[in-house]
């Protein structure tokens, strides 16, 4: 396969698209769990994570594909977010539904800059409507969890906006993609502020770990070495060095740079995607690991889905800005493994997770999370640095 053209990149993305083709419940919403051939098992449970990733996807898909069902898609998922996620009462958005009721009220910072996403996406889809719930979205996350002290979001509030202690890195990385977003979209300079001041500050603590970003965060905001070590279920909060998520910051980084080029950007880019590489990489096996330790060491060898997504679109954010074929050939070498045991040829789409030795742990290829945003968002974005057919 030829990795590095428009064709195949837009193809893979349409055949992605096409698994999800029954996701539109008409009662309201898109449905959320998908075992690999497709079919629904669960169509009651409406995660804020998928709601808002769903609206991602299909508005992306209008933008370049130009149907009139993608639009709808766009509508119906946005109406969902609009009328059962948000209480308009707070401003506040459920972190889970479950037949159109609350099932969790509470608010965590990662779920709105996926809010904030999918209206920035919203907006780049001709829905003009949305260029004030972008807006109102960031006025809630700055009245409620942002710590101007620190330059950095707090990451779960009650549903009366009471803030726990934790913080962590994830809420910021995915708030730092949302005002990239909104900014790419609405150029108000609000937004292009906040997304230069999560990465400046997230991304200097990286320094004092040998140039990798940690997870977990006392309430001071120095590293939490202890929280969730040893739990391998908690998918937005997982212990030590993750793979995707250093090479996830080095490609906001090269985004970032676009629109406020600093010579830090390129430099920390490499550093992040380069050590990702040189500890992340199984030799053995193939492919990326999920996590590891401060000194490298292998702590979780499972294989997951964006991990593996994230980092090609890096290597290839930085083979094009550097000239420079050894990250082109890390582009087709993640593809190539991706390919071979990620790709369901069959179904389409992605598989989730794989051990160690690759192999499938379950039959669920997308539950609550998933909706392949990442595996369709980094073919988008490497269609921006290959060469026009």
């Amino acid at each position: 396969m030829n990795f590095r053209t428009r064709s195949f990149l837009l193809s893979h993305v349409q055949r992605t698209l096409d698994f999800y083709e029954n996701s539109v419940d008409p009662k309201g919403g898109l449905y959320q769990f998908y075992k690999d051939d497709g079919t629904i098992y669960d169509p009651h449970t409406r995660h804020l994570v998928s709601s808002t990733r769903f609206v991602y996807n299909y508005a992306m898909a209008y933008v370049h594909f130009g149907k009139e069902d993608y639009l709808e898609r766009t509508r119906h998922g946005l109406d969902f977010i609009r009328n059962v996620h948000r209480n308009p009462e707070t401003g506040g958005y459920a972190w889970v539904v479950y037949d159109g009721k609350v099932a969790d009220d509470a608010n965590h910072c990662y779920g709105l800059a996926f809010v904030m996403l999918a209206y920035a996406c919203a907006v780049r889809a001709g829905i003009e409507e949305a260029r004030d719930w972008l807006r109102e979205t960031y006025d809630v996350m700055e009245e409620h969890f942002w710590l101007k002290d620190k330059g950095l979001y707090a990451s779960e509030a009650t549903g009366d906006w009471q803030l726990n202690d934790y913080r962590g890195q994830n809420d910021n990385m995915h708030s730092c993609e949302a005002m990239l977003a909104a900014y790419e979209v609405t150029k108000n300079e609000i937004y292009l502020e906040r997304a230069k001041t999560l990465a400046k500050v997230m991304t200097d603590s990286s320094e004092e770990l040998h140039y990798q970003i940690w997870e977990h965060y006392h309430v001071d905001w120095t590293p939490n070495f202890e929280y969730n070590k040893d739990v391998r279920t908690n998918i937005f909060r997982p212990w030590g060095i993750q793979t995707g998520h250093q090479t996830e910051w080095a490609k906001l980084l090269l985004i970032l740079d676009r629109h406020d080029p600093q010579a830090w950007h390129l430099e920390r880019a490499v550093r992040l995607f380069d050590r990702a590489m040189k500890y992340g990489w199984d030799e053995e096996n193939g492919g990326l690991v999920y996590g590891y330790d401060l000194e490298g060491n292998l702590y979780d060898g499972d294989k997951y889905f964006w991990v593996q997504a994230e980092s090609l679109a890096t290597a290839a954010l930085l083979g094009d800005r550097l000239s420079d074929e050894k990250y082109w050939q890390w582009y087709d070498k993640i593809w190539d493994y991706s390919w071979k045991y990620f790709v369901d040829h069959q179904y389409g789409a992605w598989y989730r997770i794989l051990t160690p030795t690759n192999e499938k742990y379950s039959d669920e290829k997308s539950p609550a999370g998933k909706t392949d945003y990442h595996t369709m968002g980094v073919c988008y974005e490497v269609l921006n640095v290959v060469d026009k057919e």
